[in-house]
């Protein structure tokens, strides 16, 4: 009988065969990433997962308005760790001065929250394979709101204090991200899942651009940077609600499913929680460039996100938080118009190429639908936005429509390459998921800190070009693994009949 063992590709045992062992789990940490099975004439069945209109029943165990109640619960909780990241960015000035130090500083702390977001990852995400999605999403959202408070609470003559509590609230949040992204996979089949996470990923998105917007608001009337933490700390206590008297179980199969005792069940998850297992996932060249393609966008995000208050707030007059936080909608409404296309339009392609193939369907070719807005649109606009600033061109209102045409074609982007990660290995799709994470947000926190010395240095009109440089040649990476991939084969098929 073919099943999974949660950690490894699909493997043939028997029902009365021991439970997972230690051995095999570290076993098949060292397996190759699947890489698709290159095009063929013959008539070889097709797995039904690759089939338009038909779908296996693992996908129907609920129901279409329970699925879009679990998105949205999980496009809720998701958007708390992302809100936060930005949203203290309007307060920076305040949060510096109490705390009696520099911009610059502050900005570190936001680095430092972003790259332990990037670390978690290594825990999440195999947690999320050996114990389940559920438990993931409910100590990661508990822990968030926890450390949310603690930092609202944060004495003014602790800096460090504040540093840790929003490292270790980055360190929660993480876990929301890689098993909602799971979740997705696991309720949607490969030809449908695209639209639901772009939903997801909307969250993701927009809530590094509607966190400065939301602090902007809280810090101009209350007075006080203090209730952007009391926010999130609401946003994800009614997050927490929800995942543990609502959300349910979804993954198929997991390792502790098969696990009796709860030495074992310890003993696996330690094994699992080896981050040689998770580098293990990195020996293809089609999962490296992935990653890399994601870490491009997110590094690109972050690092002209972040220092708006410095570069843009002088050049066209804003003096507020509140001013200076209503220049994130412009990213913001270009994220929320590309939720409602970008999914579908990577969904669409799949479909496409299926039928071009016979009824074949690649993960690669999710790929083909995100390669124009990487490669030219959102390179072109940071262009554009970087040499307006630097010369002090176009005034507000082109910068306001660049922002926004930028980040319309980032959400075109990114479902494509968070679904090819659930796609390209099934039964280690959060690892694969994590791994991913943990590189974006590496290159996030580097962003973070980075973005304004270097801007104060070098200029924004040259930083800008070398994340539309960095942008070209990760596009270029997945144009490669789009053309190179399946016509290497020597893998496995992707699914499974």
């Amino acid at each position: 009988m073919a099943s999974h063992n949660g950690l490894g590709d699909s493997v043939d045992v028997k029902i009365e065969k021991s439970t997972p062992t230690v051995t095999d789990i570290t076993d098949t940490a060292t397996e190759t990433p699947v890489n698709s099975p290159p095009p063929t004439d013959d008539d070889t069945p097709v797995a039904l997962e690759n089939a338009v209109g038909v779908v296996p029943e693992i996908y129907n165990r609920f129901g279409r308005g329970r699925k879009r109640l679990y998105v949205a619960i999980l496009s809720l909780c998701a958007i708390v760790s992302p809100i936060s990241s930005t949203g203290s960015l309007t307060a920076v000035p305040s949060i510096a001065s109490d705390f009696g130090t520099t911009g610059s500083v502050i900005n570190i702390g936001s680095g430092l929250y972003v790259g332990m977001m990037g670390l978690s990852a290594l825990v999440w995400g195999p947690m999320s394979t050996v114990t389940g999605r559920r438990p993931v999403v409910c100590t990661s959202i508990v822990s968030f709101f926890v450390f949310s408070v603690a930092t609202a609470v944060a004495p003014s003559t602790s800096l460090a204090a504040f540093f840790i509590f929003r490292m270790l609230t980055g360190f929660g949040g993480t876990g929301l991200l890689i098993a909602g992204s799971g979740c997705i996979g696991d309720l949607y089949p490969p030809t449908a899942r695209a639209t639901a996470l772009g939903w997801f990923q909307s969250g993701v998105l927009i809530g590094p651009a509607i966190g400065p917007v939301l602090g902007g608001v809280l810090v101009t009337y209350t007075s006080s940077w203090r209730s952007i933490f009391w926010f999130q700390s609401g946003v994800a206590g009614l997050g927490a609600l929800l995942a543990l008297f609502v959300l349910p179980e979804t993954i198929h199969t997991y390792v502790w499913a098969g696990v009796p005792s709860k030495r074992k069940k310890a003993r696996v998850f330690l094994a699992a929680l080896n981050p040689l297992r998770l580098a293990a996932l990195f020996k293809t060249w089609n999962v490296i460039a992935v990653a890399l393609a994601s870490s491009s966008l997110v590094w690109n995000m972050y690092s002209y996100l972040t220092p708006i208050v410095y570069v843009i707030n002088p050049r066209v007059g804003l003096t507020t938080p509140l001013q200076a936080g209503l220049m994130y909608l412009a990213p913001g409404s270009g994220y929320l118009l590309g939720t409602f296309l970008g999914g579908r339009w990577a969904d669409y392609t799949v479909r496409k190429w299926i039928g071009r193939r016979n009824s074949q369907r690649l993960p690669e070719d999710r790929l083909r639908s995100m390669v124009p807005w990487m490669g030219v649109g959102v390179p072109a606009c940071m262009l554009i936005y970087g040499w307006l600033l630097e010369y002090n061109k176009g005034g507000l209102p082109a910068i306001v429509v660049v922002m926004f045409i930028q980040g319309f074609c980032q959400l075109m982007v990114f479902p494509a390459l968070n679904t090819y990660c659930l796609d390209v290995m099934p039964s280690r799709s959060a690892e694969v998921i994590a791994g991913n994470y943990f590189m974006r947000y590496v290159f996030a926190a580097v962003g973070s800190a980075v973005s304004l010395p270097a801007i104060n240095k070098i200029g924004v009109g040259w930083f800008s070009t070398i994340s539309a440089v960095f942008l070209v040649a990760a596009c270029l990476g997945v144009m490669w693994v789009i053309h190179t991939i399946p016509s290497q084969g020597g893998g496995e098929e992707t699914t499974t009949t």
